[in-house]
């Protein structure tokens, strides 16, 4: 029930209901890591979950530039979200993503110029990612900039954690070694299958069955 803003009759005053806690405010943060996460959950960006998950630093440099562009894009679009007409909408998100998308494959490209090698594509297709362009038609387009930015944070962040716990799985098997320093042993014999998309999609898979038995899927249908 909405709380009664009327003034007070004796004093004239109007009630101002105090701001939600903390734990209130952090919740969006906390479907987007667990929940409601895109990769495991939603199954969206599995493109990048496959190719760039081989190598630990490639995935560090993916994760902070998918968080970069999802959160200030849906900042962006937020604040936009009243000036933007409803029949153009797809186009101005497209241009908003591309904007950050650009100035990051840039920076790689002139100060990491070998990590912008090695991940060839990947960061420019951000500008078509699913979770990026989900996101700000649900959510940052239809709120306040600040909700704008935890939702995308959040989400980024998910995604992120996904592609950092693969690759902490498919280097070491795949290579022996975690950020180009040896972890396993001399007499190891790396794992080909984990340097390939099917050790991907065999760790992403028990990934999912985790997460799933702790999150299961809500029921839609029927009952009975």
């Amino acid at each position: 029930m909405a709380p009664d803003t009327s003034p007070d009759t004796t004093t004239g005053r109007v009630y101002v209901p105090p701001p939600p806690p903390l734990a209130r405010r952090l919740e969006p943060l906390k479907r987007g890591l667990f929940a409601e996460n895109p990769l495991l959950v939603q199954v969206l960006g599995v493109c990048s979950a496959l190719a760039v998950t081989s190598r630990l630093d490639t995935t560090l440099v993916m994760c902070t530039s998918l968080l970069f562009v999802a959160t200030l894009s849906s900042f962006m679009i937020s604040l936009l979200r009243n000036y933007t007409p409803r029949r153009a909408r797809m186009i101005a998100y497209m241009l908003v993503i591309a904007t950050f998308v650009i100035l990051v494959d840039q920076y790689l490209k002139a100060y990491h110029f070998k990590l912008s090698q090695a991940l060839g594509p990947y960061v420019g297709l951000i500008i078509t990612n699913c979770i990026v362009m989900g996101r700000c038609e649900v959510f940052a387009s239809r709120n306040p900039p600040l909700a704008s930015v935890f939702d995308g944070l959040s989400n980024a962040a998910g995604y992120g954690l996904v592609l950092l716990c693969i690759a902490l799985v498919r280097e070491p098997l795949g290579a022996g070694t975690i950020l180009g320093m040896r972890v396993m042993p001399e007499s190891y014999d790396p794992c080909q299958l984990m340097s390939l998309a099917p050790g991907a999609f065999f760790t992403m898979g028990v990934l999912v069955w985790i997460v799933r038995s702790k999150y299961p899927p809500e029921q839609t249908g029927p009952k009975g």
